[in-house]
C-alpha cells in the first residue's frame, strides 16, 4: 500500500512539473529607448582596445609632426605586426587600432592619392603596407581591426580647401575600408593646432560613406555618432556615465567635457563612452619615456571600463617595428592583476534572494540569473514594486573590497543610483557600504575591505524596473582604493613642440 502511495505522489509530481513546464513563459519587459546598435553592442562587450600611434614622429622624437619630414626616416627594419595583435590578445584587448595617417599626412598604406607614404620611404624597398601587415594579423588571430585617418593634414596641399580636400579624405577613406576587409572602427577626431588653416570637414557624408562601405563598424568622434570621446585623455570616465547622449548638444572638436564624461540621463541617442590614454608619456614612443606602472593601468581599467566605458589604451611601437620589452612587461603585469581579482567572484559562493520577481517565482527571471555571465538571462523584479533589492547570504563571512553590478544594455540603460550594504553582527543593523550612481555595461566600486555574511544590493532609482545581469564582489590586494587620479594632460601641445624643437 505504502508502495502504491509513494508510486502516485511521484505520479502527481510528474503531472505537475508538466503542467508547469508547458505553462506560458512571462514575457521580458519592454526595452527603454534609446538601445544600441549590434555594432554598438560588440564594440562595449569588448571593454579593451589597443591604440597603435606609429608613423615618422616615432623615428623623429615628435608628437605632432610637420608633414614636412622626409619618408625615408620612416626604416622599421624588425616591424612584426603579428607580434603586435599578440601581446593585444594575451593582455584581453579585443581589437588594435592604428594610426594609418596622423596629423602629419604620412600614410602608413600605398595611397594612390599622394606619394607621402610608405611607397616613399626606404622600408621594404617602398613596397611594404603596415595596414595589410595589420589587418592579415588581427584576421589571423581573430580580434578586431580599427583604423585612425586624421582629418587634419599638415602635408596636403589641399587641406583648407574645402571642396578639394573632402574629396581627397574621403578616396583616401574608400581606400582603407575597400582594400583591407572588415573593419571594425573607424577614429576621427577634431584635433588641430592653433592658427592652422580652417577647414570645413562634411562629416555627415563621412559618416554615411563609412557605414556604406563597412556596415558593422563603429565610428568614433567627440560627437558620435557611434561612440563618443570621453573628454580627457587620461582614461577616466565621470562617476556618473551614462550611453544615452543627445548629439545635438554636442560638435566635433568643441564638446562640453563635462557633457562627454557623464552622458545625458534624458539623451536620445545611445553613443557610450571611449575612454583613450597612453601608455607611455606621449601618444608616439620616445626613447626616453618610460611605461606607466601595470598599478596604475588597474586604476584606469577601474574608471574607464568601471565606469561603463572601453578602455583604449595606446601602446605604441618603437623605432625598430615592435613593442617595447618595458611595455610588454607592464601589460603581463596588468593582466595578472585582473586575472588575480576577477577571476574569483566571491558571490558565487552565496545564495540569492530578492524583494520580488517578475511573473512570480519563475526562475526565468530570477535572482540567481545574476550568477550567471552573459546577456541572456538576468534578474528582473515584478512590476510596480516600491524596492528593488538582491539578498546575497553566505554559509561563512566573506572578505571583499570591490562589487561589480551590469545590466543588460540591449534592454537599455535604467539604473541610476544604487547602494550596497551589510548586515553588521556587532551592531545588529544593515551599515552601507558603498553607493553608485549609472550601471550600463559594467559597473565597479571599491572601498575598504568589509567582512560579512549577509549583504544585500538597492537600486534605489531607475529610468524603468531595474535589470541585473551579473552581480560579483571581489578583494583586490593591489590597488589603494582612496587614490585620487588627478586628470593630467598627457601629450605635448604644439607650442611646446614647437618650442622644444627650436632648443
Amino acid at each position: 500500500m505504502n508502495s502504491q502511495i509513494t508510486l502516485l505522489f511521484f505520479f502527481s509530481i510528474l503531472c505537475l512539473s508538466q503542467i508547469s513546464n508547458s505553462s506560458p513563459l512571462k514575457p521580458h519587459p519592454l526595452p527603454i529607448l534609446p538601445l544600441p546598435s549590434s555594432q554598438q553592442l560588440q564594440w562595449q562587450l569588448g571593454s579593451m582596445a589597443m591604440f597603435l600611434h606609429f608613423g615618422p614622429n616615432t623615428f623623429t622624437n615628435s608628437e605632432w609632426g610637420t608633414g614636412k619630414a622626409n619618408p625615408s626616416v620612416f626604416n622599421p627594419t624588425h616591424l612584426n605586426a603579428t607580434q603586435w595583435v599578440q601581446i593585444a590578445k594575451d593582455s584581453g584587448f579585443s581589437r588594435v587600432i592604428l594610426t594609418a595617417k596622423h596629423h602629419d599626412g604620412f600614410c602608413l598604406w600605398p595611397s594612390e592619392y599622394t606619394d607621402y607614404s610608405v611607397k616613399s620611404s626606404s622600408w621594404r624597398n617602398g613596397t611594404g603596407d603596415v595596414v595589410a601587415e595589420l589587418a592579415a594579423a588581427a584576421a589571423e588571430a581573430g580580434i578586431g581591426l580599427g583604423l585612425y585617418l586624421s582629418p587634419w593634414d599638415r602635408h596636403d596641399q589641399s587641406y583648407g580647401k574645402t571642396l578639394e580636400y573632402n574629396e581627397f579624405y574621403l578616396s583616401q577613406m574608400t581606400e582603407l575600408l575597400t582594400k583591407y576587409g572588415e573593419i571594425k572602427e573607424v577614429w576621427l577626431d577634431g584635433a588641430k593646432g592653433e592658427g592652422e588653416k580652417d577647414m570645413e570637414y562634411f562629416f555627415d557624408t563621412w559618416f554615411s560613406l563609412i557605414h556604406q562601405l563597412q556596415p558593422k563598424a563603429v565610428i568614433f568622434s567627440d560627437a558620435g555618432p557611434d561612440v563618443r570621446w570621453i573628454g580627457d585623455e587620461a582614461g577616466l570616465a565621470g562617476s556618473t556615465c551614462w550611453s544615452l547622449f543627445n548629439r545635438t548638444n554636442a560638435k566635433i572638436g568643441d564638446t562640453d567635457p563635462l557633457y562627454s564624461q557623464e552622458g545625458d540621463k534624458f539623451g536620445q541617442d545611445w553613443v557610450p563612452a571611449e575612454c583613450d590614454v597612453s601608455i607611455r608619456p606621449g601618444w608616439f614612443w620616445h626613447a626616453l619615456e618610460s611605461p606607466k606602472p601595470a598599478v596604475q593601468l588597474l586604476d584606469i581599467y577601474y574608471n574607464s571600463v568601471g565606469r561603463n566605458c572601453l578602455f583604449l589604451l595606446n601602446v605604441p611601437p618603437n623605432s625598430s617595428g615592435l613593442i617595447s620589452e618595458q611595455d610588454i612587461k607592464v601589460l603581463e603585469e596588468f593582466r595578472e592583476m585582473k586575472h588575480s581579482i576577477f577571476s574569483n567572484n566571491l558571490a558565487r559562493k552565496a545564495l540569492v534572494n530578492s524583494s520580488s520577481i517578475r511573473g512570480g517565482q519563475s526562475s526565468q527571471f530570477g535572482p540567481m540569473n545574476v550568477l550567471e555571465e552573459g546577456l541572456d538571462k538576468y534578474w528582473a523584479p515584478e512590476e510596480n514594486q516600491k524596492e528593488w533589492v538582491l539578498f546575497l547570504g553566505f554559509k561563512d563571512p566573506v572578505s571583499f573590497n570591490v562589487l561589480e553590478i551590469r545590466e543588460p544594455i540591449q534592454m537599455g540603460q535604467r539604473i541610476a543610483s544604487f547602494h550596497l550594504e551589510t548586515w553588521s553582527v556587532g551592531s545588529g543593523k544593515w551599515e552601507r557600504v558603498v553607493s553608485g550612481t549609472t550601471v550600463g555595461n559594467k559597473r565597479l566600486l571599491r572601498f575598504l575591505k568589509v567582512e560579512s555574511q549577509s549583504l544585500k544590493l538597492v537600486t534605489d532609482k531607475a529610468r524603468a524596473d531595474p535589470l541585473i545581469s551579473y552581480l560579483g564582489i571581489y578583494m583586490d590586494k593591489f590597488s589603494v582604493s582612496s587614490r585620487n587620479t588627478s586628470k593630467i594632460t598627457i601629450t605635448r601641445t604644439l607650442k611646446e613642440e614647437q618650442q622644444l624643437h627650436d632648443l
